[in-house]
């Protein structure tokens, strides 16, 4: 089988399509031939050496998180799925033993990593993160789903947003922050969202973005922000200098979910302003099973149709890296091997 592999740790000139052979399941997996698998900056931090998974002593390494396809061939002990079910891979793989992974949510398992391989022409899985699908939903639109709606979703449901109550996003034409936006709208709520692009807000504002700030100077943006008003959660994939930014819009008791460090790994914030204002910074890595069936089925139900900004075969994965790489995309950028 093909697999968009990559070989040196560069960036997007990396990548190379390379022959393995076709997995075999062991006794709990199963062998799905992958149709969709959609790209996250995940795996562009580690295709550009940013990563502290993998380093040139794990090359040739075959990225992918979210893929969807129809299972192959399953083990001898898989009864979740059957060869010719329709399924899409929730990328969660966790211990089950440690008390998180006992407790839940499963994303608290301390020993909590993720699948990389989907980026092939087939790939081998373990049958029970398989969820299946109905026959109405479409792979390449169930493969955006798994690490940016997911993420969104279960950031959306760490700030406890609901009907009414108005969201913060900033960087809002990421794969994060567009899901956010869908999602946000999709509960109910309304979203207030940033970009450097007037074209990319105008985009969003057509999936569901109510208030569109062009500009990304943490001062300019909360000045905007108080003329709207004060805000109920907070949804921060950047970090950095927005961490602050999203405190200080903040309405006492609001929220803050923390998922990604694209515009710096490290933060300041008003000490004072966090504890006097009863606020909460609360820190959210991806989503749960659970979560991502519940989105399957608001696709399936017309609910939510997730934003594909365009498909690629698997030979031109280093293409579609590259066009992540320019930041020019809006919504998911999808591998069809």
């Amino acid at each position: 089988m093909r697999v968009a592999a990559f070989t040196d740790l560069t960036g997007p000139d990396g990548v190379s399509i390379i022959d393995r052979p076709t997995p075999e399941p062991d006794r709990h997996e199963a062998v799905v031939v992958v149709e969709a698998c959609s790209i996250n900056r995940h795996d562009l931090w580690i295709l550009e050496g940013d990563s502290a998974m993998v380093d040139t002593n794990d090359l040739p390494f075959v990225s992918g998180l979210d893929l969807a396809g129809t299972v192959e061939e399953i083990g001898e002990d898989v009864t979740a799925v059957e060869p010719g079910e329709r399924v899409v891979l929730c990328p969660n793989e966790t211990c089950g033993m440690c008390r998180y992974c006992r407790e839940g949510p499963e994303n608290l398992c301390e020993n909590y990593s993720l699948y990389h391989g989907g980026l092939a022409e087939t790939a081998r899985v373990r049958a029970d993160r398989l969820v299946s699908l109905p026959d109405d939903v479409g792979m390449v639109e169930v493969a955006a789903l798994p690490t940016a709606y997911m993420t969104a979703y279960h950031m959306l449901r760490r700030v406890k947003a609901g009907p009414t109550d108005l969201v913060f996003i900033p960087g809002c034409t990421g794969g994060v922050g567009v899901a956010g936006v869908q999602l946000a709208a999709t509960l109910g709520a309304h979203s207030i969202g940033t970009s450097t692009s007037r074209a990319k807000l105008d985009r969003l504002e057509s999936l569901g973005l109510e208030y569109a700030i062009e500009g990304t100077e943490p001062d300019e943006i909360r000045d905007v922000i108080s003329d709207i008003g004060p805000v109920d959660g907070v949804l921060n994939h950047l970090g950095g200098a927005y961490t602050q930014l999203g405190l200080d819009v903040l309405r006492r008791g609001g929220r803050m979910a923390v998922c990604g460090r694209t515009a710096g790994g490290t933060s300041e914030i008003d000490i004072p302003d966090l504890f006097l204002g009863h606020k909460r910074v609360i820190g959210s890595t991806m989503g749960t099973q659970g979560d991502l069936e519940t989105l399957v089925e608001l696709v399936a139900d017309g609910a939510l149709t997730p934003e594909v900004d365009e498909t690629y075969p698997l030979g031109k994965t280093g293409e579609a890296f590259a066009a992540m790489q320019d930041r020019e995309s809006v919504g998911k950028l999808v591998i069809t091997p």
